[in-house]
């Protein structure tokens, strides 16, 4: 099997790496518009084969060629978030960028599975969609894997326990309005509500939501990459080796907690064939009054998509 990464940015090489050494396919290739960045980077992994023992072959490109075949496409190219942007702010400039990435993918692997990481997420995962004129269920976004980690890795902070204990859930879009569910969050099969206060709760919630925005101010220079391209590499295991994982993406909806026509953090079965099944939970009054308020923060993004 064959994933290519595009974009060879801090994203994509963590990505790329991560891939190679869980050896996940047999082949990544990397690609970046930089002349000799991602043949350099490729080329700086495999010598690492050795001591890390395994045996993925990375190849680097400045086009497409290289990329045919692909089983999962995973696009993490465009401009990324400067202190005091939002990921919103990112939205026209990645449309023209993730447009040209896309039909270029689609003619050389019109059977790819393309995940999207590039940022205003849901509107990119979107632009994939109508670019490729692929199936709804080979068209996801990278988020909710990503938020819900982060809400994890600080309830482990406040509770001093094993994140791997922890179970959460996050929905909606990838960014300030995502609806991150804390009676649905365990620890150890414990309500998380019955070990925190609310206010610590809440907290924790207003943390997650801030999370890329914490990180990014704090670099001063470039956005998160560690925690996105664990993320995203999770979604390459469950798909590439069919294990039927359920976890939070952005999906198509069609329905589907009453909504349609975009693209949502929800809760998914991953597996060969992508998408393999929409799971909706029973959300209280409150929780589907946020997830609406989301829903319609990323329809206003839809409407200033020019394609």
């Amino acid at each position: 099997m064959k994933v290519s990464v595009i974009g060879a940015g801090h994203v994509g090489e963590m990505t790329a790496m991560r891939i190679a050494n869980k050896e996940l396919v047999d082949e990544v290739v990397l690609v970046d518009i930089i002349e000799g960045m991602p043949q350099g980077k490729s080329l700086d992994m495999w010598e690492s084969a050795p001591v890390e023992g395994f045996d993925t072959k990375l190849t680097g490109s400045n086009g497409y060629e290289e990329t045919a075949g692909s089983d999962v496409t995973i696009i993490t190219a465009g401009l990324a978030r400067k202190p005091g942007m939002s990921r919103d702010d990112l939205l026209a400039k990645n449309t023209e960028i993730i447009t040209d990435v896309v039909r270029k993918v689609t003619d050389h692997s019109p059977e790819t599975i393309i995940i999207m990481v590039t940022n205003p997420l849901d509107v990119m995962a979107y632009v994939a969609l109508e670019v490729s004129g692929f199936e709804s269920h080979r068209v996801m976004g990278m988020a909710g894997i990503l938020d819900t980690a982060r809400f994890r890795s600080f309830v482990a902070l406040e509770l001093d326990v094993s994140v791997r204990d922890i179970q959460a859930m996050v929905l909606g879009g990838h960014g300030d309005t995502m609806v991150p569910l804390p009676r649905y969050a365990t620890v150890a099969g414990i309500p998380l509500p019955d070990l925190l206060p609310q206010d610590t709760i809440d907290a924790i919630v207003k943390r997650t939501r801030g999370g890329g925005g914490e990180i990014v101010s704090l670099l001063k220079e470039g956005s998160a990459y560690y925690a996105p391209s664990a993320a995203v590499t999770e979604m390459v295991e469950a798909i590439t080796r069919d294990s039927k994982r359920i976890l939070p993406c952005a999906a198509w909806l069609t329905g589907e907690y009453g909504l349609n026509d975009l693209f949502m953090g929800v809760p998914v079965k991953l597996g060969s064939r992508g998408i393999e099944e929409i799971l909706e939970v029973e959300l209280n009054d409150q929780e589907q009054s946020a997830l609406q308020t989301s829903a319609d923060h990323v329809k206003s993004n839809l409407e200033k998509v020019d394609l």
